[in-house]
């Protein structure tokens, strides 16, 4: 039995409506409580949050969605569906999910079913390369089965919660006999050996903070989630997410508040009694679900007598979003809603954004992602100075600010006019001439929105940082405040900051 806030928790406050806020909310509201939720910006959605260009808006934050199942429980925790929140939340599956482009000048369409994948790698890589794909994916699912219930979608009180149960033991001795507790790279590379295939199933550790050399085999879950269950666009782009939710919580009589920053909770006996906001509101409490980045979240704790163990952030990216000329992305070859650009380089390139602290350095070789979400839905283009345009946003992996405290006020613009020019001369045609950037994200940006070492991808999931030993949701220093999002348990990634709010809930509510 693991453990929970004491009573009461009648009333509680959720600080931030991003996904695990507002899951968390939903979970707790379906459990009957009263829930407040103080967002501090004029939306919702947090790390899932919008841009807003000359007549048009963008996602600013995640673009690949997974395991959309975890949004309809977060909804029927309510009563509700996507089908039944105002405006209806549409949900598409993507095919190919990914198209991916290598150096060599190939190219491949990544399909989350089995038999179509099959077939496209036979058609690139060769039929016993197809093989060995189907063994690979039976390996990932594997790995997916024995971590998700009972280690992904559960709470932790201490590494012994690992065998606290015949299911979690039988799990653990599943991950344990597969190699979960190796390194996922050279796992990959056992089980297919083509160069391009090893990096479609192993690019996903970028997402944990750290190379597939070096990443868990249980992380495989990971690139199960996007290669094999399939990965999702809404209509309307992946803040419709957060507004469904949101929409679902107010319906069902819970409280969203936007533009009310919070600067700090009061205390009484170890307990929070109060939010307070920066427009002088007070907001009484029974307990509080604080989902800042854990930098920022610290900050709204009770003071600590010893420091924390320092924690080691993931790299963090550049991201420039724009509009491109529908005539100018139609000609662009082997491209999708998704495209993975990969450079030649590899090793060196995860090497080189996810150094220690002062060695970091910009990728020499870029690998880069290309998000059109008009593929998808037409309804996102728009006309500009006359001419058809669609969104578009290329995002290049970078280290953060400790790995390499680089000068982006400056370095930002010029960066991304010779990313460009990279794509110019891999087939993007026009691209470096049209493409009209209107905001750029770097890691000043994030720094400035409270992420520490300015990385959006929080702690780095190193064995040290990862399950049991990444920072709990109660490790708070009070009796009644929880953890939630992507700092915490179970760690990075839509799926699993769906996750976090769930277990953050059940921690007030019970299962």
């Amino acid at each position: 039995m693991t453990r929970t806030v004491p009573a009461p928790t009648d009333r509680v406050v959720v600080v931030g409506a991003g996904l695990a806020g507002l899951a968390a909310a939903l979970h707790l509201r379906g459990s009957g409580r009263e829930v407040t939720v103080l967002e501090r910006d004029a939306t919702v959605g947090g790390r899932v949050g919008v841009h807003r260009g000359p007549g048009y808006e963008i996602d600013s934050g995640a673009t690949v969605l997974t395991m959309p199942e975890l949004v309809d429980e977060a909804l029927a925790a309510v009563g509700a569906t996507a089908a039944s929140v105002t405006p209806p939340l549409r949900i598409h599956r993507l095919d190919p999910s990914y198209h991916a482009r290598f150096a060599d000048g190939s190219a491949l369409r990544v399909h989350s079913d089995e038999d179509a994948m099959a077939a496209e790698i036979a058609r690139v890589c060769g039929r016993a390369e197809s093989d060995r794909y189907r063994r690979l994916r039976s390996w990932l699912a594997t790995i997916f089965d024995a971590d998700f219930d009972s280690f992904m979608d559960a709470n932790f009180d201490s590494p012994v919660d690992l065998v606290r149960s015949r299911t979690a033991r039988r799990d653990l001795w599943t991950l344990v006999r597969h190699r979960g507790f190796g390194r996922l790279g050279p796992q990959v590379a056992r089980l297919v050996h083509d160069p391009r295939l090893q990096r479609i199933f192993t690019f996903q550790a970028l997402y944990a903070g750290v190379s597939p050399s070096r990443a868990l085999g249980v992380y495989g879950a990971i690139a199960h989630m996007d290669t094999s269950t399939g990965v999702y666009f809404p209509e309307g782009g992946m803040r419709r997410v957060a507004e469904a939710m949101a929409s679902a919580l107010t319906a069902a009589g819970g409280h969203v508040r936007l533009g009310a920053e919070v600067p700090s909770i009061d205390y009484e006996r170890g307990r929070a009694v109060a939010v307070r906001t920066a427009d002088g509101n007070v907001v009484d409490c029974d307990a509080v679900v604080v989902t800042a980045d854990l930098g920022s979240a610290d900050a709204l704790l009770p003071r600590r007598r010893l420091p924390r163990r320092p924690v080691r952030h993931s790299p963090s990216a550049v991201v420039a979003h724009g509009t491109v000329p529908v005539a100018v992305a139609e000609r662009w070859r082997d491209s999708g809603h998704h495209t993975i650009d990969f450079g030649a380089a590899w090793s060196r390139t995860f090497a080189e954004i996810t150094a220690r602290p002062g060695r970091g350095r910009l990728m020499s070789d870029p690998s880069l992602l290309l998000t059109r979400p008009a593929c998808t839905d037409a309804n996102l283009r728009l006309v500009r100075h006359g001419e058809l345009h669609e969104p578009l946003s290329v995002l290049a992996p970078c280290p953060n600010l400790r790995s390499a405290p680089l000068d982006w006020a400056a370095l930002g613009a010029p960066y991304v006019r010779e990313l460009l020019t990279l794509l110019e001369s891999r087939g993007y045609t026009g691209i470096a001439e049209h493409f009209r950037v209107d905001v750029l994200d770097t890691p000043l940006t994030w720094a400035q929105q409270g992420m520490a070492d300015g990385s959006p991808f929080a702690a780095a999931h190193l064995f040290v940082q990862t399950g049991p030993f990444r920072r709990g949701n109660l490790d708070t220093g009070a009796d009644n405040v929880v953890l939630a999002g992507c700092g915490t348990t179970p760690g990075v990634g839509v799926p699993t900051v769906l996750l976090s709010g769930k277990l953050a809930a059940a921690r007030i509510a019970g299962r």
